[in-house]
């Protein structure tokens, strides 16, 4: 299956992005499509023994809409090649599709400005007249016709074109209600200045103003729109410029500066202080503090020596590192970031498939109460011309522009400000679904907890200190490979050890060796009751630290107990407080894990989480059945992890949400990831889910209530046709405003 992103151009409101998807759906091969129309753009998924690119840009052509091109001859297919008899860098797809937007925002902004000049007189005519002042040349029949005229025939052609392809596909859409209610206000107002039989003196009622500044409106709209719309999808852009151009490597001894493209797995690069990381890197030489703020929303930077990993397009601060590319072009992080927050915003949240429908019937019963609007008058008040400008309002003031832009515009803002914030949405249902959650599952390791050991209290018995009892237990421990050995010399970084004599390891029990020519063990009760070694002494602090989950090693020098190391997996300093703001949310919080019941309670009292709310010793397999059995009491469950034996429970649960510094696989299961792998981010992935929510919610409520009350209002004569056209206009620009003012909202 190919994934492909296609840019559409004439899009104007939600029956035209319903009616190419419905388009596109219909071809053989077509696994998927969604078309956004605030993004503007073609979500496929294709089957390509079955189905080209091409094949799918004729259908949409067919549609009658554009397509923005981005693909050039002759691409070099893997990283580091170079196009076929080129001899410069082809243009980037991304820098060629803003270039084709640009391009279409200046023709309309001309088109707008145009219709704008030509308009002004009829609406100097218009006002002229209100207040009965004699304009000969503004009132002559003649001149409105030839000032009207191209502005109906030629600026609007665009409305009769779409107009005509969506009578035909039998989905009328906004462009139909454009076009017949100008082409009706034209039209009788030629028939009033040309045809019509009138008392001698009797003044002509002439309408052309009505036609040429509902255009003018319209377009207005549209342009205010693509402004707008332009600024949703800021945060893409400023991932897509974190992407450095060029990058210095190191090559045959020599240093050169390469187009990125050309960078491949394996090159030796340089950066220097201030410079951006070119690739996914691992560092070979250098010492240095990396801002990652960006990709992770963590502000702190993030220090960086030999084997540690770097991410392409994050900032190096002040040291130089020489390092070697790991991964390049698609296969990067800030690649992948920019992928799903792109598949996200192109999503369609489930709530968007009540606008569909109603936008699916929407303009047929428009055009019914427009005719009835008609008739009624005409019956009624025998009317004519009272009628055709209550009919005109209704069809103009009821275009579902906004419908279609309520959803996806907030969409677009809501998940560019998780990408700002370290939180990758990996769909529009994802963000829509979290902010129901009602109960909250975390994995205790490596969530909760850091995921590795390490030691928490150190009590030295009598002719030791803290300081000299870790010296030897961490010089003893060297050698081994055993995780809670690891925990001992780490915490021992920046002590003197000596290299022991001799060293022996315990199965199950610890380590023997010869430390400055004293025996040492380190390790278990039983190794010190093996060894004859009374340990009664401590029994009390054993029995307190053990209760609280640790991990007891005992040290012994020379035949006698010389203290006793606590090591246990440390919860993360921001736990409690993140679950207790996720229970303030009104979330049910739940801890699962495969370790002890003693350990797991211990950690749940910590963190705040009742005893009750605790699944211990749960292996992997079965993790997934704990999420089935919230599920089966009609709770909306979220589970929170970050490991492979996490993924079976993100897979089942309503939204997965994966660790970003976890493993491949539970990155790839969740539904939302936490970049910085830090839990504070999961309370702003909650906060912004309801928020943007909450935005949809207005923006809906206002295109609906917009419609219910102007449609009326229009049908009774109380609108005029241009101030139906600047209503129609304001509408599908406050939903775009509404959900721009997301921009502003800052976690709490």
């Amino acid at each position: 299956m190919t994934k492909e992103s296609i840019g559409i151009t004439g899009m104007t409101c939600a029956m035209c992005s319903a009616r190419v998807e419905k388009n596109l759906a219909k071809l053989d091969g077509m696994q998927q499509v969604v078309v956004n129309l605030a993004l503007e753009k073609a979500m496929v998924d294709f089957d390509q023994s079955k189905l080209t690119r091409q094949d799918i840009v004729d259908a949409i052509i067919k549609s009658g809409y554009g397509v923005i091109e981005t693909t050039t001859p002759n691409l070099p297919t893997t990283p580091g090649s170079r196009p076929a008899d080129s001899g410069e860098i082809l243009d980037d797809p991304v820098e060629m599709e803003k270039k084709a937007r640009s391009k279409e925002l200046n023709k309309l902004k001309y088109t707008l400005l145009l219709s704008a000049l030509l308009s002004l007189p009829l609406f100097a005519a218009m006002i002229t007249a209100l207040f009965k002042i004699h304009a000969p040349l503004l009132h002559n029949p003649w001149f409105q016709l030839a000032v009207a005229a191209p502005v109906q025939f030629f600026i609007g052609a665009r409305f009769y074109k779409k107009a005509y392809l969506t009578i035909i596909a039998k989905s009328p859409g906004m462009d139909v209600l454009v076009a017949m209610g100008t082409s009706a206000a034209f039209f009788f107002s030629l028939y009033n200045g040309f045809f019509k039989t009138l008392p001698p003196g009797a003044p002509r009622e002439l309408y052309f103003e009505a036609s040429a500044i509902i255009i003018t409106l319209v377009l207005l709209g549209k342009y205010l729109e693509s402004v707008a719309k332009g600024k949703t999808s800021e945060a893409i852009k400023k991932l897509i410029n974190l992407q450095p151009k060029h990058a210095s490597v190191l090559r045959n001894g020599q240093e050169i500066d390469l187009p990125i493209d050309q960078v491949i797995v394996g090159d030796t690069l340089l950066v220097r202080p201030g410079e951006k990381i070119a690739v996914d890197g691992r560092v070979l030489d250098g010492f240095s503090a990396v801002d990652e703020s960006m990709l992770t929303g963590e502000s702190i930077p993030v220090e960086k020596k030999n084997g540690d990993p770097l991410i392409g397009g994050t900032i190096n601060k002040n040291g130089a590192l020489r390092y070697e590319a790991v991964k390049v072009g698609r296969d990067t992080v800030l690649a992948h970031i920019i992928t799903v927050v792109e598949e996200a915003q192109g999503s369609k949240a489930p709530i968007q498939q009540l606008a569909d429908k109603v936008a699916g019937v929407f303009v047929p019963v428009v055009l019914g109460v427009a005719c009835i609007t008609f008739l009624s008058w005409t019956a009624i008040a025998a009317d004519t011309a009272t009628a055709v400008i209550a009919a005109v309002s209704v069809l103009v003031i009821a275009c579902p522009c906004a419908l279609g832009l309520a959803t996806p515009t907030a969409i677009m803002v809501g998940t560019g400000k998780g990408a700002e914030n370290g939180i990758l949405i990996k769909n529009a249902g994802s963000l829509e679904i979290t902010h129901k959650i009602e109960a909250l599952i975390f994995d205790k390791t490596g969530t909760i907890t850091h995921g590795q050991p390490a030691v928490t209290d150190i009590f030295p018995a009598d002719g030791f200190t803290q300081t000299t009892l870790l010296q030897t237990a961490s010089s003893a421990e060297k050698q081994s490979e055993h995780p809670l050995a690891a925990a001992i010399v780490r915490k021992a970084e920046g002590l003197e050890l000596t290299q022991p004599e001799r060293f022996e390891a315990v199965p199950g029990q610890g380590v023997r060796a010869q430390v400055n020519g004293s025996d040492v063990l380190v390790g278990t009760h039983r190794l010190m009751t093996e060894n004859n070694i009374p340990v009664e002494s401590l029994t009390h602090h054993v029995q307190n630290w053990e209760e609280d989950g640790k991990t007891v090693m005992y040290v012994a020098v020379s035949g006698k107990i010389a203290g006793i190391i606590a090591v246990a997996d440390t919860v993360k300093p921001e736990a409690a407080a993140v679950i207790t703001q996720v229970k303030d949310l009104g979330i049910a919080v739940y801890m699962i894990t495969g370790d002890n019941p003693r350990t797991a309670a211990a950690v749940a009292r910590q963190v705040g989480i009742l005893p009750e709310n605790v699944f211990a010793q749960v292996l992997p397999q079965y993790k997934a059945d704990h999420v089935k059995a919230l599920q089966a009491k009609e709770l909306l469950t979220a589970m929170v992890g970050d490991g492979i034996n996490d993924a079976p429970a993100l897979a089942v649960a309503d939204i997965g949400i994966a660790m970003g510094t976890g493993t491949d696989i539970a990155v790839e299961t969740g539904d939302i990831i936490l970049m910085s792998g830090h839990l504070k981010s999961l309370v702003t992935a909650i906060q912004l889910s309801r928020k943007t929510m909450s935005k949809i919610r207005q923006n809906l409520f206002w295109a609906f209530v917009y419609n219910i009350i102007g449609i009326p209002f229009a049908a009774f004569g109380l609108l005029s046709p241009i101030i139906a056209g600047a209503a129609m206009a304001f509408s599908s620009v406050s939903v775009v405003t509404n959900s721009l003012s997301l921009k502003r909202w800052h976690p709490r």
